[in-house]
């Protein structure tokens, strides 16, 4: 029997700027095993995800994951845009840390509500690689709020942040400053891609990265991981 798993995100899972984790998910099973769909949209906050799920709930799933928090993360580090991003993204207020939880809880109310889905929850990756510098602060702390939304509604807490947290401290990585991704160097990651043929992977290594391409936004490796711990924290059991 087919596991059909919806794949619910942002940038990271729509996968335009960032590799694709859904592939390497799906190759972990026989042909036939799973059947993979991708909700994600590029800078999704917690709040944008709650407004999308009619598409989810339409026609349900046997899994749902859930790849959000990396932009709700990022507002709350010195430097990031947050204006620019309210108006991008329609917010209605500030993002904060309460709001984010409380709009997490709700997209996990509902969908336990209209669905009959086996519901999980990643931790969002490690936002650049110094793992005591802010950045990479803020995604420990904005997964600990993922953490207690899991256990207070009853859903799987997949560890992916502890997973990259563990891989960085194992490589040992230089100590590249974390740099917030604007839009033009985004769009110059395209170019690189498109126009001189790197991969994301010569990307991360011409840069330095272990993980990602730009602190944000995943090479191979860093998607093999949210791959590994999707697998091994709903899938291995199951089909």
């Amino acid at each position: 029997m087919t596991t059909r798993i919806a794949c619910l995100g942002d940038s990271l899972t729509r996968a335009q700027f960032s590799a694709d984790y859904l592939n390497p998910l799906g190759r972990l099973h026989p042909p036939g095993d799973v059947e993979l769909a991708r909700f994600g949209a590029n800078g999704d906050f917690a709040h944008n995800l709650l407004q999308g799920l009619d598409a989810v709930v339409a026609d349900p799933p046997d899994v749902i994951t859930m790849l959000i928090g990396t932009n709700d993360a990022r507002a709350s580090v010195a430097g990031y845009p947050v204006e620019q991003a309210m108006k991008r993204k329609r917010l209605p207020e500030r993002p904060s840390a309460g709001w984010f939880q409380q709009c997490l809880g709700a997209v996990v109310a509902r969908l336990r509500a209209e669905t009959d889905a086996t519901i999980g929850l990643l931790s969002i990756p490690v936002l650049g690689q110094q793992l005591d510098g802010p950045a990479a602060q803020a995604s420990l702390a904005y997964s600990r709020l993922i953490a207690e939304v899991a256990a207070a509604d009853g859903v799987a807490y997949l560890p992916l942040h502890e997973r990259q947290t563990e891989e960085l401290r194992r490589a040992d990585p230089p100590p590249v400053p974390y740099r917030e991704v604007t839009p033009a160097a985004a769009i110059g990651v395209l170019v690189q891609r498109a126009v001189l043929r790197r991969g994301l992977d010569t990307i991360s290594r011409r840069r330095g990265l272990v993980l990602t391409t730009d602190h944000i936004h995943q090479n191979s490796r860093g998607a093999a991981l949210i791959a590994e711990v999707i697998d091994a924290g709903l899938l291995t059991r199951r089909v």
